[in-house]
């Protein structure tokens, strides 16, 4: 019998971010203390109404199967939290809870693509995006987003990536890996190359909204271009600003046929999500909002000192991220020199490779990301581990060495 995978699987690496947290875990299960940034993951605890709240739901017996698009209480703080915060109006039918994100875009892209269709990814991006639509029989359609224009998507970019087979653009700003982020002006640009092609969904991906810095205010989409909120799907959750990564409540408001296709997907998957868990998400959602802001300063001071301490190292360039809990330092100072451990550093994997075996510290590689020479490391770490992380790094590169 052939227990060969499915089509669609074969040549879809894993994750690189789950990869090296995998590799960096294996290297500190044999002993090596190894500080990891690979994952985007908040290092504050979850807000206490949210665990008091999931326990009481447990206590009166909400255990038995929710919706499969979501609680009703859940559903209504998050169509609070989308009128005040983001200036959108949603009917509860438009809502979907999932998941995570991370299914909000598996249920997307499935409800849509066809075979041969293209999704727009601005790059550098997130790793799921490619790999899902990938999945999904997609053709993921990179669109550069340079350096020197603060990895913003710019209109002339987009308007060359646009094709007759697009079907998907995904805008995910505050933006992981980089950190940049895309104000009004830059939205309504935007907005009116998509008005040229009438055909194409947004997948507007918030998570990082309320972690942004220097009092740059988050600015979403569809508030901005309303004329195209009948084709934007607009995502958020509560693992970043709520520190509730381990709860898997993701979250969309959108167009109604949209949602209800996304909705079916899903009911023939996971159906709805843990009861308990909803309850702490929609408790999160009505709890003060000064904690997010705590939160965000932290992060803030955390950047501040990560990117100082990179830019500091000889062939390291680092630009400010103006959001998210990411530095995306670029390594083009480095390349073709060698680690003082004899590595040859050829590419930011080679980069990432030897700096996790030979220092010990796990950064995600920029070619995970659609843009290289870079490494992703994340911030959301606690101030000592981040400034050892630094010291071991900033030893690294100033061993390394040019070559001949």
């Amino acid at each position: 019998m052939d227990f060969s995978m499915a089509a669609r699987l074969r040549g879809l690496p894993q994750p690189a971010t789950i990869a090296v947290a995998q590799r960096a875990r294996a290297l500190k299960a044999a002993g090596a203390d190894v500080i990891s940034l690979a994952l985007g993951e908040p290092d504050f605890p979850s807000p206490p109404e949210a665990v008091e709240a999931a326990y009481e739901a447990g206590k009166r017996g909400d255990t038995r199967y929710p919706p499969v698009g979501g609680q009703p209480a859940l559903k209504a703080a998050v169509i609070a939290k989308f009128r005040t915060q983001n200036g959108l109006d949603f009917a509860p039918e438009q809502i979907l809870v999932a998941n995570g994100g991370k299914q909000i875009i598996f249920n997307a892209f499935m409800a849509t693509l066809d075979p041969g269709d293209e999704v727009i990814v601005p790059a550098p991006y997130w790793v799921s995006y490619p790999l899902i639509a990938r999945m999904m029989g997609g053709v993921p359609v990179e669109a550069p987003c340079r350096d020197a224009d603060g990895f913003r998507l710019s209109p002339d970019v987009l308007r060359a990536a646009i094709t007759p087979r697009t079907k998907w653009l995904v805008l995910n700003f505050p933006n992981n890996p980089s950190g940049a982020i895309m104000e009004r002006p830059d939205l309504e640009a935007l907005a009116e190359v998509l008005r040229e092609a009438p055909r194409i969904w947004v997948l507007a991906d918030e998570i990082y909204e309320h972690l942004t810095f220097g009092g740059r205010p988050h600015a979403s989409l569809a508030a901005v271009a309303p004329d195209l909120a009948d084709r934007i799907v607009t995502l958020n959750g509560m693992a970043k600003a709520y520190a509730m990564p381990g709860w898997r409540v993701g979250f969309a408001g959108g167009p109604l046929p949209l949602i209800r296709a996304m909705t079916e997907v899903q009911s023939n998957a996971t159906s709805g999500v843990c009861t308990l868990a909803q309850a702490g998400a929609a408790a999160a959602l009505g709890s003060p909002f000064e904690r997010v802001a705590a939160m965000r300063d932290v992060y803030q001071a955390r950047r501040d000192r990560v990117v100082a301490a990179l830019r500091d190292m000889p062939g390291v360039a680092c630009a400010m991220p103006d959001g998210a809990f990411y530095a995306y330092p670029g390594l083009a100072g480095l390349i073709g020199k060698v680690s003082a451990g004899g590595r040859p550093i050829g590419s930011d994997l080679d980069f990432s490779e030897a700096l996790l075996e030979e220092a010990h510290v796990a950064v995600v590689p920029g070619a995970a990301f659609g843009l290289s020479p870079h490494v992703r490391l994340s911030f959301a770490a606690s101030d000592a581990q981040l400034d050892e992380a630094m010291r071991r790094i900033g030893r690294f590169v100033a061993g390394c060495a040019a070559t001949g």
